[in-house]
């Protein structure tokens, strides 16, 4: 939950020198002496008027997503302090113009060094009480390494001030990226509303505490795998306690993390995160720090030598329609990580030479939802899937979903059986041959052979390890 402060009080605006820079240039080498020129530490964003941002200071993110790039103004008629204030107004989801509004504000010059200072902050209010999705700074579509963003910010009729916490400050000695944010109607049934932003700044509070920083959700994550394969280390965040008790969640970028390994020789990890398996055999623990503290949660990596390529479709991409497989365009953009009550599934999407595969350990039961964008697989007659198991399967389950008309998302698909217009296709998978890879072929028929215009799941059940790849959808 975002931090907000219903105490009005006027900030005294921040007034700084402007510091003139003279270059010489003589076509000769920098001497050692010499010292780089720093940055303007601006605080300013908005108060009146725009402080130092770009011609169109909101730049919003790209139409062809559904952005809707016309909702947003300078208002003089409300405002927290002084006579203006942002001015933005959500869109409802069939709007002709975009069904949600984002964007970012840039810093017009080369950056501003952020280190002294320990928050973004700005006055907030709403039309109504509904959330704004997401905000934050480090976003200026160049680099964005250093974004942080918050999620779910309550709205109120009256001004609230929000803190965002900067995760470590001493990252931003150059920043471009002084706001983002995107709001939708997800909180309002579709209904469009409108909210203002003022007083728009970084800040130094002094007040904010780090609470715990965390990768991979704060889990410690075993990962039996292969040489050559890349793992990406994500869910990372950090959470601050504020001045009035208060914890809020922040979104932080891989930037603001440093990753160690235990054993180079077995996996290395970079900046961004990304885990590579070098090692035929051992073991290697995976962990970061932002600044001096040690995040909660790991990637233990035990490397079980070179992996078999999975076997390559040979289908005319004409007669398929693609789940996950590199051999073809994808329809769908998976979620392999619904995170299911009571489930005990732990999945990694994994690269092996430029190939993907999902791979899973101690599955009980999970899910690879495509809900949002499901698939009208009427033609289609079988599903492909192959699968990889490492040491003997008991067996596996796959409950291909037909999500019905209705599409009831939260009750429809995860509740172990179909329910209403809901139809599934079970099959179970046994005699898979361990250390290699095994093609199973599911046929679409029975209860789903005549529902299948709204595939939005495949359930898995049983392993409890195995590998999956090439899941498509065919017909012969």
């Amino acid at each position: 939950m975002i931090n907000v402060i219903s105490k009005k009080s006027c900030l005294s605006g921040l007034a700084f020198m402007a510091l003139s820079f003279l270059v010489l240039s003589c076509e000769r080498d920098v001497s050692d002496d010499s010292v780089l020129a720093s940055f303007p530490s601006t605080a300013d964003i908005f108060t009146d008027a725009p402080v130092g941002l770009t011609d169109a200071f909101f730049e919003s993110f790209d139409p062809a997503t559904g952005a809707n790039p016309t909702g947003f103004n300078t208002d003089n008629e409300v405002s927290y302090v002084g006579s203006s204030s942002i001015r933005i107004d959500v869109p409802a989801p069939n709007d002709p113009n975009g069904g949600y509004i984002g964007g970012i504000f840039r810093d017009r010059g080369q950056g501003r060094n952020l280190t002294g200072y320990d928050a973004l902050t700005f006055w907030v209010k709403g039309s109504t009480t509904a959330t704004i999705g997401t905000a934050g700074f480090g976003v200026d579509f160049v680099n964005n390494k250093y974004s942080a963003t918050v999620d779910n910010i309550q709205l109120s009729t009256n001004w609230r001030k929000v803190v965002i916490p900067i995760p470590d400050a001493s990252k931003l000695t150059q920043e471009r990226g002084m706001f983002i944010f995107s709001a939708g109607t997800d909180s309002t049934n579709g209904q469009g509303y409108t909210f203002w932003i003022d007083e728009l700044r970084f800040e130094k509070l002094g007040t904010n505490a780090l609470v715990q920083a965390y990768i991979l959700n704060s889990q410690n994550i075993v990962s039996n795998t292969y040489t050559g394969s890349t793992q990406n280390i994500n869910q990372i965040g950090s959470i601050f306690n504020l001045s009035n008790g208060q914890n809020v969640s922040v979104n932080a970028a891989y930037g603001y993390f440093d990753f160690m390994s235990s054993n180079n020789n077995v996996a290395n990890v970079s900046e961004q995160g990304v885990v590579n398996v070098v090692g035929l055999s051992g073991a290697a623990v995976i962990t970061a720090k932002l600044g001096s503290q040690l995040a909660q949660g790991s990637l233990t990596i035990n490397s079980n030598g070179n992996f078999p390529q999975s076997p390559t479709p040979t289908r005319p991409a004409s007669n398929v329609i693609s789940i996950f497989s590199n051999a073809y365009t994808n329809a769908v953009a998976p979620n392999f990580t619904p995170g299911f009550g009571g489930s005990s599934t732990v999945t990694t999407i994994d690269s092996f030479n430029g190939n993907q595969i999902a791979s899973y350990t101690t599955n009980n039961f999970t899910g690879i939802m495509f809900v949002e964008t499901p698939i009208n697989a009427t033609a289609m007659t079988f599903m492909n899937v192959d699968v990889f198991v490492p040491t003997a399967a008991t067996s596996i389950e796959f409950q291909i979903r037909d999500i019905g008309a209705n599409q009831q998302i939260e009750t429809n698909v995860n509740n172990g059986n179909p329910t209403g217009d809901d139809r599934d296709k079970r099959f179970t998978a046994t005699g898979l041959i361990p250390g290699q890879w095994n093609t199973v072929t599911i046929p679409l028929d029975g209860n789903i052979a005549t529902q299948k215009n709204n595939l939005g799941a495949i359930i898995l059940v049983g392993g409890p390890n195995f590998i999956l790849d090439n899941i498509y959808l065919y017909f012969l």
